[in-house]
């Protein structure tokens, strides 16, 4: 199995996943030369993806799709609102419109609401089999009725967007800062942290903190909140990276390759 976040954060957030033969990418932001450059970092040619999953469809998160659909022809899953914001997918014949589970050859991804300002937004659990894969960013909260569904799982890449401080006392308009604290914003690092906290066990691998504020946030204020939540609620906590906005971060890799 490989998993490579290829971007995370404001400018774009694109992730690859590859099990048992099969290549999907959850997002593609940024733009069309960026993710097939990073692909060929990790010896994957654009060609071979199989599937696009979009979560939601701020820029951000499809900035790039219309580019690599037109060369790679890969199939795109969508809900039925996504599908209607992205008008060019409509003279597009590889679309399968999604809602709850479904598959992608072998692998089940499960999908659940997230709270975000988008038309419709979505999270996902991805069960190869063996290992389960929690997708889970850009959403204000995480409702309990799905913690039982992405509970228990190997690997967890999760939106520790900002530190609550930072961002008060930083140079976003008043707006700006209520719609990212709001329940349609994103997690803070006490939100992302107080929810794993709930859903990681002695299975989990990994974590992989996504979609860090630049501006709001630094790689040592989430880390370090993760490191105390998990000290005040007595969890042990597994080992952890930080996802970032212009780079490669290897979670795991069928080859061992050590990037990120």
């Amino acid at each position: 199995m490989k998993i490579v976040v290829l971007a995370s954060g404001s400018e774009g957030n694109s992730t690859f996943i590859e099990s048992n033969g099969t290549r999907i990418l959850f997002d593609i932001g940024k733009n069309n030369k960026y993710i097939t450059d990073k692909l060929k970092e990790i010896e994957i040619d654009g060609s071979t993806i199989d599937a696009i999953i979009i979560s939601h469809t701020h820029d951000d998160h499809v900035s790039a799709l219309k580019v690599f659909i037109k060369r790679y022809h890969p199939k795109v899953y969508v809900t039925e609102k996504m599908f209607y914001d992205l008008d060019y997918l409509k003279e597009y014949d590889n679309v399968v419109v999604y809602d709850e589970d479904f598959f992608i050859g072998p692998l089940k991804i499960v999908s659940v609401h997230s709270s975000h300002d988008a038309s419709d937004g979505r999270n996902f659990l991805v069960d190869t089999g063996n290992e389960k894969i929690v997708y889970l960013t850009d959403t204000g909260y995480l409702n309990r009725k799905y913690f039982k569904v992405l509970e228990d799982a190997d690997y967890y890449l999760m939106e520790s967007n900002h530190d609550i401080e930072m961002l008060m006392d930083g140079p976003y308009p008043k707006y700006l800062k209520q719609r990212i604290l709001g329940t349609l914003g994103h997690l803070s690092n006490n939100d992302s942290s107080f929810y794993l906290t709930k859903l990681v066990s002695e299975r989990t691998k990994k974590i992989i903190l996504m979609h860090l504020s630049e501006t709001n946030n630094t790689e040592e204020k989430a880390l370090e909140t993760l490191k105390n939540t998990f000290k005040d609620y007595e969890k042990t906590l597994p080992e952890v990276k930080c996802a970032r906005q212009r780079e490669v971060t290897i979670v795991v890799d069928d080859k061992d390759i050590v990037r990120g």
